[in-house]
């Protein structure tokens, strides 16, 4: 199913609007034009009723309405919508006008006004004509001089009013529907105009390919309701472009990282088949090969750590702990591997840290495997856990050559490959990969890691946010 078209869509809902518009001033307008036309009529009916009646009480008796039949009837003379007719007590009609086939039964006699009392418009009825003419009526009685009373009505044919009003609700309708139309179309247009910036977004969005990530779009010159969403655009083509980066720069490093495994095991397997070898030969051959796998065994292991680090549902199990019990029992983990590098471990501090435990230890275990793999013979390496309202801080400080300022940053890279010395190449053991799963524990914590480093020191710190 094709979606609709917003511009189309916005187009009928502005000549909507208008119909509705045009809709209600309209009605408004007829009806006020219906009840003015109708005020305006009863108006005259009660004026004609009224200066006839007072002609008619000047008269003596029947005979005279006859003899001033003309002065009677020039009341309504002038309208040939008004007619007049005058009746004596049976309703044998004494005077007509412009009554035709409507003078029979137009008069009853609830439906007079009696001679005495005062003519308005309230007393004014509706009847139809035999021949369906719509009629608005007033019948009242005037006393003449003898004390005989003679029933005059005067009558108001309504057909040209009909008319006028259906020529007027027909050019109502007309110019509504013009209106409308011309709504759409200008809406349109307009519309389609206001939203040629859309459509230049789009254009430059289907530029964003592979190999044009850098591609952004313009900003200048757009409305202001979409400058946010293109500052959202270009800063979701920011992000993209920064993690296909790291992504293919991860993927060159790790293909890098273990090809040299695989062509150490390669290269000393063919050595090792090029001639009949001992028994002792293919021992360290095989020993040597063990040695790769686990590389590779480590390095697969922290590259899975880190791409379930990255997934929004990564499972943190959270409880609190007392820090310096944890680093003693780290430090008691590594006391072996220190003194075969004849290095010294001492742990100091206190505090307590709401955290991933597991997590935790492995963060201070990679600093502190990195420390002792960097540590010369006789030096020491210092596990100092410190609480104040800041959150808690871990420093892993050792003795040995210092970092390059520039290189500080850097070195939680994944792969990164700045310092040889500290880079974890094949006689290190390290894959690479310790300190940037370190980073990546302490952003599911929402905490950071730096690294510091003098003449004398190296420090690596771990702060937690406060509790």
């Amino acid at each position: 199913m094709r979606a609709r078209s917003l511009t189309t869509t916005l187009a009928f809902a502005f000549a909507a609007t208008t119909l509705a518009v045009f809709a209600m001033v309209g009605s408004f307008v007829y009806f006020a034009l219906e009840r003015q036309v109708r005020v305006q009529d009863d108006l005259d009916i009660v004026l004609a009723a009224r200066h006839t009646r007072r002609l008619a009480e000047e008269l003596q008796n029947f005979a005279d309405i006859r003899r001033f039949n003309e002065r009677l009837e020039s009341q309504v003379l002038g309208n040939e919508a008004l007619s007049i007719g005058i009746a004596d007590a049976s309703g044998k009609l004494l005077l007509q006008h412009n009554l035709g086939g409507a003078a029979e039964g137009l008069t009853p006699a609830s439906a007079r006004v009696p001679a005495a009392a005062r003519i308005t418009d309230n007393a004014i009825f509706a009847a139809t004509a035999p021949d369906g003419d719509p009629l608005r009526i007033l019948a009242v009685d005037a006393k003449l001089g003898d004390g005989t009373v003679a029933t005059i009505a005067i009558v108001r044919n309504m057909r040209d009013r009909w008319l006028l009003l259906d020529r007027y609700r027909d050019r109502l309708h007309l110019a509504g529907v013009a209106g409308v139309l011309l709504t759409f179309a200008i809406g349109y247009f307009l519309v389609r105009r206001a939203l040629s910036p859309l459509r230049e977004m789009a254009e430059n969005a289907a530029g964003v390919t592979v190999d044009k990530l850098d591609t952004r779009i313009a900003v200048e010159g757009v409305p202001s309701e979409l400058e946010p969403l293109i500052v959202s655009i270009n800063g979701m083509l920011a992000g993209l472009e920064r993690s296909f980066q790291r992504l293919s720069q991860f993927t060159a490093d790790l293909a890098h990282d273990m090809r040299t495994p695989l062509a150490n095991m390669r290269g000393a397997t063919e050595v090792a088949l090029a001639r009949p070898r001992s028994v002792d030969e293919y021992q360290a051959l095989l020993a040597s090969n063990l040695e790769e796998c686990d590389r590779l065994s480590r390095m697969i292991e922290n590259v899975l750590f880190l791409a379930r680090a990255e997934h929004p549902q990564f499972s943190r199990h959270m409880r609190e702990f007392e820090v310096a019990g944890e680093l003693h029992r780290i430090a008691e983990y590594f006391e072996g591997l220190a003194e075969e590098a004849g290095v010294h471990l001492t742990v100091s501090g206190s505090g307590h840290l709401r955290a991933d435990v597991e997590l935790f230890r492995r963060a201070v275990s990679n600093l502190l495997a990195n420390a002792v793999r960097h540590t010369p013979r006789e030096g020491a390496i210092r596990l100092v856990a410190c609480a104040d309202a800041a959150g808690v801080r871990v420093t892993v400080e050792n003795e040995g050559a210092p970092i390059d300022p520039l290189l500080l940053e850097r070195i939680f890279d994944r792969f990164y490959r700045g310092d040889p010395s500290r880079a974890g190449g094949p006689a290190s053991g390290s894959s690479g990969l310790g300190l940037a799963i370190v980073r990546s524990i302490m952003e599911l914590h929402d905490g950071r890691v730096h690294a510091e480093s003098d003449a004398r020191n190296t420090r690596f710190v771990l702060s937690f946010p406060p509790q």
